[in-house]
């Protein structure tokens, strides 16, 4: 039987998104997140370059920092911008900015100060945008993966100057490729248009093939279709040994700007009106899951902090020791249980990336990806498939919880 789980609890298209009444997606997530401007881009990256030559026309500071544990994209869409990324490491076991690192790293050079939300959890931007104030520098908040999660009761992404999220296929709601902006200085945004008008063009052409592949993740993102479009391409690069493209990483280092059809904004803007819904099963699924991952000896599982929501696209399993990790991922990687690696290496790892990230090296964040799992929390992963992944951990570990 074809079944292959997805790796993150994307929310999924159905056809009567693209028959309902046209609606503005700016508009709509407007009012979800509570803010008064949002900026539609071609992607989360997309979004990235566009905020940061915003930044740079700004201000004559040439230096941005971000986290070493991050998508190698944000690494790409500085350079890009004609920035220069500056690599801090995370605290030990965490995703967070190792905050006395990020103190030193923080100048009079630096233009922004990128802080992620890993997995759908929020980081802590409050930290963040202490050390950036004192030194004159924007925050520019990596909410890619967490639409819907909230920092102290506030959406994520509006916290800092600028938050950046994706609307990429499985990052919860999706126009297949896409992002959006926003900002709470009117000062800001202005310059965000002018920077989307300056950078991005129409193509009806690409546009096109995104709207065909909208389509197409209509009707496959399921169990069945994934077996075609991700399961089989994923074990034959497994097989081959091609583990940075099993995951997905890699990237060209040219990210395409162009402008969002209305057909496919129309589109998102009808699927946003069950992300709701979505998000507090999603919740809801992963808190069960992390407290019966929590009693396995070995290992940690990353959780929300204090007045903290998380989106949860999928949850993070951190061992002990790099060893069991890569016991657990020969067993389940590829195995259709939608447990997969989130980044394969540290940003300082990726031979792609040799010159363009700068900075010591980065001893956490490497540890953290080697040790690091993520297991999907899609309602598609059901209680026995959660059991056997559960399982499967404990036999590579050797160990059983108590």
């Amino acid at each position: 039987m074809l079944r292959e789980l997805p790796p993150t609890a994307g929310l999924p298209i159905v056809p009567g998104d693209f028959f309902a009444q046209s609606r503005q997606l700016d508009e709509e997530l407007s009012r979800f997140l509570g803010v008064s401007w949002v900026q539609i881009e071609c992607s989360g990256s997309a979004a990235l370059v566009v905020a940061l030559a915003c930044l740079k026309s700004l201000s004559k500071r040439n230096s941005v920092v971000i986290p070493a544990f991050t998508c190698p994209l944000v690494a790409l869409a500085v350079a890009q911008a004609g920035l220069r990324a500056k690599l801090c490491d995370v605290g030990v076991d965490s995703f967070d900015f190792d905050m006395e690192k990020l103190e030193v790293l923080v100048d009079d050079d630096t233009l922004c100060v990128i802080p992620t939300h890993t997995g759908g959890l929020p980081a802590d931007v409050g930290g963040v945008l202490a050390v950036a104030r004192a030194a004159g520098a924007y925050v520019l908040e990596d909410a890619a993966q967490a639409l819907g999660a909230s920092f102290r009761g506030k959406p994520v992404g509006t916290t800092g100057d600028i938050g950046m999220f994706s609307l990429t296929r499985g990052k919860g709601l999706t126009i297949y490729e896409g992002g959006f902006l926003t900002a709470g200085s009117g000062e800001l945004q202005a310059a965000l248009s002018l920077s989307s008008a300056r950078l991005t063009s129409g193509s009806p052409g690409i546009e096109f093939l995104r709207f065909l592949e909208l389509l197409g993740y209509c009707f496959l993102y399921n169990p069945i279709g994934l077996s075609f479009v991700y399961g089989m391409p994923l074990r034959h690069r497994l097989r081959q040994g091609y583990f940075i493209e099993a995951v997905g990483e890699d990237f060209p280092h040219n990210i395409p700007l162009h402008r969002v059809g209305s057909q496919r904004k129309s589109v998102g803007a009808s699927a946003l009106a069950r992300l709701p819904s979505a998000l507090s099963g999603n919740r809801q699924r992963a808190l069960e899951r992390t407290a019966v991952l929590g009693q396995i000896p070995g290992i940690k599982v990353l959780g929300e902090r204090e007045h903290c929501l998380g989106a949860w696209p999928f949850i993070m399993v951190l061992f002990d020791s790099e060893e069991c990790c890569l016991r657990a991922l020969k067993q389940l990687w590829g195995s259709g249980l939608g447990v997969t690696k989130l980044f394969m290496h540290e940003l300082g790892g990726y031979d792609y990336l040799a010159n363009i990230v700068e900075g010591d090296p980065c001893p956490n964040a490497a540890s953290f990806a080697r040790r690091c799992l993520t297991i999907s929390n899609s309602a598609w992963v059901d209680d026995d498939d959660f059991a056997r992944v559960a399982r499967t951990i404990e036999k590579s570990i050797g160990r059983r919880a108590d």
